[in-house]
């Protein structure tokens, strides 16, 4: 089970994990955790960090820092009150640590993505200690395990770490053979490379931890905790009437996932795909709520649409030349420019006359594409580059569409009803996503007219 930062952020949240576990455990269940920083907590210790870098005076980084200690302290005497005097002499030591790292890095304006990496590992260093005691309190025997000590062993990728096949092996011996007398608590978010380097999984790399670990210890299902009822049919947001989806393929919630739907960190369903482990998603809050079951689905669905995504603040970059026809080599010039530029593209459609390519990437991303890209104009492999940041992106996402005739003609035609034109439109030969740019004021009005197509309000099939 993977708690977010919603789900331990507070005295009755953590209680409600303990209740979860609880239950669990009287029922004869092998529970293991992995928890994230309380809400809000790394963000903070993030904006610490960026004051320590950006102050010419000396900052004040223990009084920031006593206020995240008072928060843990606070939750701590209330989950766990006769294991406060030993964990907040663990919280102290482990600010202490923090607070020592931080005046180093201050003395010498530097910081490299490995002591970020380390600095930023600090919010589940704070947390998990107090899950665990809150389990103690309970009389439920719980050890608290970082990601190194649970066996996570990563890249060197700092930020954006993956982790690699020795980690289920190490997982497998030292997380397993606690699980039948003990609830281990892990850090989610963090590993180590194999020379003991901390690395950090990326933002929501806590989801990813808690498959990782699911698939080291052979889970049952792993169990996604976090403050929605499950995986929607759409952003509840924009869509009123979206639905919880009852169940989703691992093809489709990692289609969901890339294009933005923030339910799952999208690494995590790879080592659940690979041992085949179910994963559920679910409200801490209401634990009642069935919420949503990811898994292989391999019959046909009937829905043929299962849900819809939107991305906003993209921008759409179009590469434009006749001298790019029958010319090899020019797409691995664009991407290699692009990728030197740390640019990540997210959708690309090329015509068939192979004299435009267009791709959406993140907004933030298009200063970075078009310096890369300019030079590849002046040396006459493309004729000119233009760019388009009014602009969101949609993707429609159902197994269902595999082989189904006339989705596209659905799709295309209520939003030709609704007046709404498509400007770029990619599709896989997986045929689960068919994604489309419309202008960037059409995006929501879009979502929602395709919801209504597709009667995704309704449990009955389409």
């Amino acid at each position: 089970m993977k708690f977010g930062g919603t789900s331990v952020g507070e005295t009755d949240c953590i209680g409600r994990v303990a209740d979860i576990v609880e239950s669990h455990r009287s029922a004869g269940d092998e529970v293991a955790l992995v928890v994230s920083a309380c809400s809000g907590v790394t963000d903070q210790i993030i904006a610490v960090t960026d004051e320590v870098m950006a102050s010419k005076e000396q900052p004040r980084i223990e009084t920031s820092l006593s206020v995240i200690r008072e928060r843990h302290t606070r939750l701590l005497e209330k989950v766990a009150p006769d294991h406060a005097r030993e964990v907040t002499a663990i919280i102290d030591d482990r600010l202490t640590r923090l607070q020592n790292i931080l005046t180093a890095v201050h003395t010498l304006k530097e910081l490299t993505p490995r002591s970020r990496d380390y600095i930023i590992s600090f919010g589940e260093r704070l947390s998990a200690p107090i899950v665990a005691a809150a389990l103690r309190q309970r009389g439920i025997a719980s050890v608290v395990l970082d990601g190194a000590e649970a066996g996570i062993v990563t890249t060197a990728n700092h930020g954006d770490a993956r982790a690699l096949p020795v980690s289920a092996e190490n997982i497998r011996a030292r997380v397993a053979p606690l699980l039948a007398d003990t609830v281990p608590v892990i850090m989610g978010f963090m590993g180590t490379t194999e020379q003991g380097v901390v690395t950090t999984l990326g933002r929501s790399g806590s989801d990813y931890s808690a498959a990782v670990v699911g698939a080291g210890v052979d889970a049952d299902e792993i169990w996604i905790w976090t403050d929605v009822d499950g995986v929607m049919t759409s952003d509840p947001r924009i869509i009123k009437d979206a639905r919880v989806l009852d169940d989703i393929s691992y093809l489709e919630v990692m289609e969901l996932s890339f294009f933005g739907a923030k339910v799952l960190h999208p690494r995590s369903i790879e080592p659940a795909m690979q041992k085949d482990i179910p994963i559920r998603v679910k409200n801490s809050f209401r634990p009642e709520v069935p919420g949503t079951l990811v898994l292989r689905d391999e019959h046909r669905e009937l829905r043929v649409v299962k849900a819809l995504a939107l991305i906003e603040k993209v921008a759409l970059v179009n590469i434009n030349g006749a001298q790019m026809v029958g010319r090899p080599g020019v797409a691995k010039t664009i991407f290699s420019a692009l990728a030197e530029r740390e640019v990540n593209v997210m959708m690309i459609s090329q015509g068939s006359s192979e004299a435009n390519i267009s791709l959406i990437i993140d907004e933030s991303h298009l200063d970075a594409a078009i310096a890369a890209l300019n030079p590849i104009v002046k040396q006459g492999v493309v004729r000119e580059v233009t760019y388009d940041r009014d602009v969101a992106a949609l993707a429609v996402v159902g197994a269902g569409m595999a082989g189904t005739p006339g989705t596209g003609g659905r799709i295309f035609s209520a939003l030709g009803r609704a007046g709404i034109n498509m400007m770029m439109i990619s599709q896989g030969s997986s045929e689960v996503n068919v994604s489309f740019v419309v202008k960037g004021g059409d995006g929501k009005r879009a979502l929602q007219v395709l919801h209504d197509e597709f009667r995704l309000s309704e449990n009955s099939d389409d």
